[in-house]
């Protein structure tokens, strides 16, 4: 690993501990624990889509209230896999992402989505009584709603910095 000179000691320590060397020696739990992220980031923004399409003026005869009330189970369930799924993905190759700048843009997008979804809550949804039912959701609703599709969908577009699986396990090999 040509960045581990550089690396700084808690990275190493990661990547090189008895998890990370287990995630990049065996052939089946790199691409178990992959499918797990993906299922459980499946889960997190299909929830989250659905509700952003609600808050820009979809399905309004549903609820947006009762709405959240279903899918919030589903996006908290994909957050419980997909992180530390995510954890176990990046402990394999710590360093290397660590100073991945395609890896850091889309952990920063992460985290504006993250702040977009608390400033929504902490803003909009305090009113959402007004606009729950049957009526056209706020302006700032809307386009909080509009932002998080840019937001989540950049994230999952953007590249992930990291090789490919098979490139990973033809690496393994030799």
């Amino acid at each position: 690993m040509e960045h581990e000179v550089q690396a700084a000691p808690w990275l190493l320590w990661l990547q090189n501990g008895q998890v990370g060397q287990a995630m990049r020696q065996s052939i089946v739990l790199y691409p178990a624990v992959e499918v797990l992220h993906i299922l459980g980031m499946a889960a997190l923004l299909g929830s989250i889509l659905c509700m952003d399409l609600r808050l820009m003026g979809a399905a309004r005869a549903i609820s947006a209230t009762r709405l959240a009330r279903h899918l919030l189970p589903v996006a908290i369930g994909g957050f419980c896999l997909a992180v530390p799924m995510g954890c176990l993905l990046f402990v394999t190759e710590a360093v290397a992402l660590s100073k991945n700048p395609a890896f850091l843009v889309k952990l920063g997008l992460i985290a504006l989505a993250g702040t977009n979804a608390a400033a929504f809550h902490l803003g909009p949804w305090r009113t959402a009584a007004l606009w729950d039912a049957d009526a056209r959701p706020p302006v700032a609703a809307r386009a909080f709603g509009a932002a998080s599709v840019v937001l989540w969908l950049s994230v999952v577009t953007s590249p992930r910095g990291r090789n490919h699986p098979s490139t990973r396990i033809s690496q393994m090999t030799h």
